[in-house]
């Protein structure tokens, strides 16, 4: 981009530095409010961790939102790893889904396993444990499923980039060309570039079609063509959107073969005007159509305000491809126009406001964005969504100031017009001395009509030669030139982060569900066999320091009690800490502290047999938890004992 700030010095920088504010300090105004998008598990029965005295009939999930599922999305595991659910999962009522057990099971411990796409088009995976009777080692890991990775979710994220460049570089190219630079519809780089964007965006949209079916089960690369799992997707609503998308690719075709067919060969005039009107309202219409199958089946289409939220993201969309797109096709144009066509000053002035516009029409919907996927101050800093909003702010923030600097440039590049002026003017006459070359040639005969043709050809390599001289030795347009190749390399990377983002679950999203987890985390439960279980979430402060520890203590009472320990992610995942040590107190009776140290059994599994308990009461239980040399954390709760 060339200039994204107004004409007037000091005064349009701090205006666009005021929208940045603005957009940043937007997002921050988030409060409490429905789940967004990305389903997260809110709740089950049996319960993470829980010890249950008879084995259940069914396991039912609650997630946040609504989720597709299969017949192989929800499955139940012995301790040997044998499935021991019968029938596919039903939706129970809402968002709670239930499979039904065999009877009979046995006692030891068990991991659920769930796989399913949230109705924002991504697949949601995890896995937690119970117990029947009390519990014991198990084949299985304690990591589910992962959706989307492995393999095919690599080429299917790739597949996203690919399909949002090239979109990018369709619809902003053509927008550069009808609105900055018609005389751009014959140059053929910049034809070469749109058509490009048209190729990307097509291969890209077949390739997810083709993924989709693969990276929201199997996850196996041998799925890709199973022509049985592109049925189902073509059934779904991101299925039915790559296809409309497919149908509009057509239609942008045909505009494309107008817009460099047809429209070059007109002359200036009444008629060229109301093609380039007819161009500009058909584009228009087919890039909103197709930004619009990015909006109908991901983030916008679910969660809180859909209704607005979808207009917003095409409009959003529209925005990041005239303004990215844009800046392409400039840079192509600056580096590879011919020197007879080279880039007027004007052209670049015209760019520069529509990249303004643009940069206004980002801030206000992506403060509303912002408002809707995080939710809280919070989501910044303890989320991943949040973490990364950060870095694409920072991103958008040094994109500005770079164009602040190609504004500079493009101011002093009014002169270029004349020096273009004046190369026209001397390749003009040229043509003419050529002309009269040819027409004394044929008088003078055939020999010197060969010279005479011979030495025009070379004449007009030498005027061409010269003027690209002069067009690539003017220190303005160098420096035009590397201060847009720069923003160029840094709007590569906004956009990775930017495909990132939509692949990750919002911050208000993951807040709530971490919410849900605290509050039945944070209460203790006896069950009716009399086990005790506390769930007692814990942060070190390291890196990778937050989890829970659930204790769980049998038959919590006055004597022998067996105690099992399990540390757990937050996303419910097992995993392992250098040290956990307990002890139990009984302040109103000074009793205590009572030192137990579990012994480790398995993954995220602490065991101790024989814990003395001398009487009953009021029992403080505080678990110490290490995660490294030097970060740990106790954290406690009381809890009625015997």
């Amino acid at each position: 981009m060339t200039r994204t700030i107004t004409p007037t010095g000091h005064r349009g920088s701090l205006r666009t530095l005021v929208l940045l504010l603005l957009a940043v300090t937007g997002a921050l105004f988030a409060g409490a409010g429905p789940a967004s998008a990305h389903a997260a598990l809110t709740g089950s029965d049996p319960a993470q961790g829980v010890v249950v005295k008879q084995a259940p009939s069914q396991v039912a999930l609650t997630f946040s939102e609504k989720v597709a599922m299969n017949d192989d999305s929800l499955r139940v595991l012995d301790p040997r790893g044998k499935a021991v659910q019968t029938g596919g999962p039903a939706n129970l009522s809402g968002t709670t889904y239930a499979v039904k057990l065999r009877s009979g099971l046995g006692n030891g411990t068990y991991t659920v396993t769930y796989q399913v796409v949230s109705a924002d088009s991504h697949p949601v995976s995890g896995a937690y444990t119970f117990s029947i009777g009390a519990p014991s080692q198990t084949v299985v890991s304690g990591t589910g499923p992962v959706a989307g990775g492995g393999v095919v979710g690599a080429l299917y994220a790739v597949g996203r980039y690919a399909s949002y460049a090239g979109f990018i570089v369709l619809a902003g190219g053509a927008a550069f060309v009808l609105a900055c630079w018609r005389r751009g519809a014959g140059v053929r780089a910049l034809q070469r570039l749109v058509v490009g964007g048209w190729l990307m965006l097509t291969a890209a949209t077949l390739w997810l079609l083709l993924l989709r079916g693969s990276y929201t089960t199997s996850g196996k690369f041998a799925d890709v063509f199973d022509l049985g799992l592109l049925g189902q997707v073509l059934q779904t609503k991101t299925g039915a959107a790559l296809v409309s998308r497919l149908l509009l690719l057509a239609a942008a075709a045909l505009f494309i073969a107008v817009l460099f067919g047809a429209y070059t060969k007109r002359e200036e005039g009444q008629e060229k005007r109301d093609l380039t009107f007819g161009l500009a309202i058909g584009g228009v219409v087919v890039a909103a159509g197709l930004a619009s199958s990015w909006a109908m089946a991901e983030h916008a289409s679910v969660g809180l305000q859909p209704g607005i939220a979808m207009p917003v993201d095409v409009v959003h969309l529209l925005a990041v491809a005239a303004w990215l797109g844009g800046l392409t096709a400039l840079l192509v144009a600056l580096y590879r126009a011919p020197a007879e066509t080279p880039v007027e000053a004007a052209a670049v002035r015209r760019f520069s406001r529509l990249a303004f516009g643009s940069v206004v029409a980002l801030v206000a919907t992506g403060v509303y964005q912002s408002w809707r996927q995080l939710g809280a101050w919070s989501a910044f800093t303890d989320t991943r969504y949040g973490q990364l909003l950060l870095v694409k702010i920072g991103l958008v923030a040094l994109l500005i100031g770079i164009a602040s600097v190609s504004r500079r440039w493009t101011r002093r590049l009014g002169d270029d017009t004349d020096q273009a002026a004046k190369g026209a003017d001397a390749g003009e006459s040229e043509k003419e001395r050529v002309t009269a070359a040819k027409a004394a040639g044929k008088n003078a005969g055939s020999g010197d009509s060969q010279r005479a043709a011979q030495l025009a050809r070379q004449r007009a390599a030498m005027d061409a030669a010269r003027q690209k001289r002069l067009r690539d030795g003017d220190a303005n347009r160098f420096g035009l030139r590397r201060t847009v190749l720069a923003e160029a390399c840094v709007a590569v990377v906004l956009l990775a982060v930017t495909t990132w983002l939509t692949q990750t679950e919002p911050g208000r999203t993951e807040l709530d569900a971490k919410a849900s987890s605290s509050s039945s985390a944070g209460s203790a439960t006896t069950p009716s066999n009399g086990a005790l279980t506390l769930d007692m979430p814990f942060d070190t402060g390291g890196t990778d320091g937050k989890g829970v520890v659930s204790v769980d203590l049998d038959p919590a009472r006055v004597g022998s009690n067996e105690m099992h320990v399990y540390v757990q992610r937050p996303n419910g995942r097992a995993f392992d800490i250098p040290e956990v040590k307990l002890e139990f107190t009984l302040e109103a009776k000074k009793i205590g502290p009572l030192p137990v140290t579990p012994d480790h059994i398995t993954t995220g599994h602490w065991s101790a047999g024989r814990v003395q308990i001398p009487m009953a009461g009021d029992w403080k239980i505080a678990v110490t938890v290490r995660t490294s040399d030097i970060d740990q954390v106790t954290v406690s709760k009381n809890a009625q004992i015997g």
